[in-house]
């Protein structure tokens, strides 16, 4: 009788010690005061309020767990919980992110958004990676894509022969510019400030709230809106800690993140105005394409994505699905 009891007591304290158990989710990213930060905050705070402190969110922006290809792997391997780059950049993990990269797709951030929050894009999504190690918990635009470059494009005609920094080395990324005459190249974020500051590359695409926030103004002025095209952070996290959770915390950590992903909307539409502001008031210049221009810019850069995509049974079926949900949605 008395084994019986102590039994019952150390089941009880060993119940106890699992329900009390404190988790860490690390979360990297290679931005900083941007929508990813603004979702980051978001994303803690509805947890917090959700489960107290059973799990504990630490936001790392700017790098600060290293380049974006080590975080990647370090969530792949679980050494990280959870990284928020720009969905070009986790590719050679799983090729069909780059279907995000197709141009043309939305017609603005708003649109983008309720693509981005559709159920059915959702459910598409969710199998992004999950034979990698990862799940996809939040996509969202970031911002409209823009490029800073030294010599100011204004025409098609002026990308000839810049080197210019992509969001990535997929396809979709790099044979759009290369149609277009330039030279795309691959870069993490962190290395990309110097290699502008020595001119090893002539520019860089990324959103206004990247260039903003780590004053590329200094370094170049002209600051090119690429027509109908979106940066798109995609929010991973390590499948094997997803499920260390528990069924309950798990539930809580894929619906506050979309949650976050909801309420930061906003925020990234005013964000994107907000930076554009900011770059002009440093004595950036934004240049907008002439409408014959966008026309030409879109003709050219629509016509890679149905090679490469119609390559791949699997990403044509995930291009159809964003196309008709952003036919659908866009009001």
């Amino acid at each position: 009788m008395k084994n019986v009891v102590i039994a019952a007591l150390l089941s009880c304290t060993l119940g106890t010690a699992a329900n009390a158990q404190q988790f860490t989710m690390k979360i990297s990213s290679p931005t900083i005061n941007d929508a990813t930060q603004e979702w980051a905050k978001e994303f803690a705070a509805g947890l917090k309020a959700r489960v107290g402190d059973k799990i504990k969110v630490e936001f790392y922006p700017a790098s600060q767990l290293g380049q974006i290809p080590a975080t990647v792997e370090g969530v792949a391997m679980g050494t990280i919980e959870a990284v928020a780059p720009a969905s070009g950049f986790l590719i050679g993990l799983e090729p069909r992110m780059q279907v995000f990269d197709a141009p043309g797709l939305f017609t603005d951030m708003a649109h983008a958004q309720r693509v981005f929050a559709d159920p059915a894009v959702r459910a598409r999504l969710a199998t992004f990676a999950s034979s990698k190690g990862m799940q996809m918990v939040a996509a969202y635009p970031h911002g409209p894509l823009n490029l800073v470059s030294h010599k100011p494009v204004r025409k098609i005609a002026d990308f000839q022969g810049q080197k210019i920094r992509v969001p990535g080395a997929a396809p979709l990324q790099v044979k759009p510019f290369e149609k277009l005459g330039a030279q795309p190249v691959s870069m993490p974020l962190g290395e990309v400030l110097p290699a502008m500051q020595n001119r090893t590359i002539d520019g860089l695409i990324a959103s206004a709230a990247v260039f903003t926030a780590f004053k590329y103004y200094d370094v170049a002025k002209g600051m090119t809106s690429l027509p109908r095209s979106y940066l798109v952070v995609a929010t991973m996290v390590n499948s094997d800690w997803l499920k260390s959770l528990g069924p309950e915390l798990e539930k809580a950590v894929r619906e506050e993140a979309f949650n976050a992903q909801r309420k930061v909307e906003k925020f990234a539409i005013d964000d994107a105005a907000r930076t554009a502001e900011v770059w002009k008031k440093n004595g950036g210049e934004v240049i907008i394409f002439p409408d014959a221009e966008t026309k030409a810019y879109l003709t050219q850069v629509e016509s890679i994505a149905p090679a490469v995509l119609g390559a791949n049974p699997t990403m044509k079926g995930d291009f159809d699905l964003l196309s008709e949900a952003a036919k659908r949605l866009n009001q």
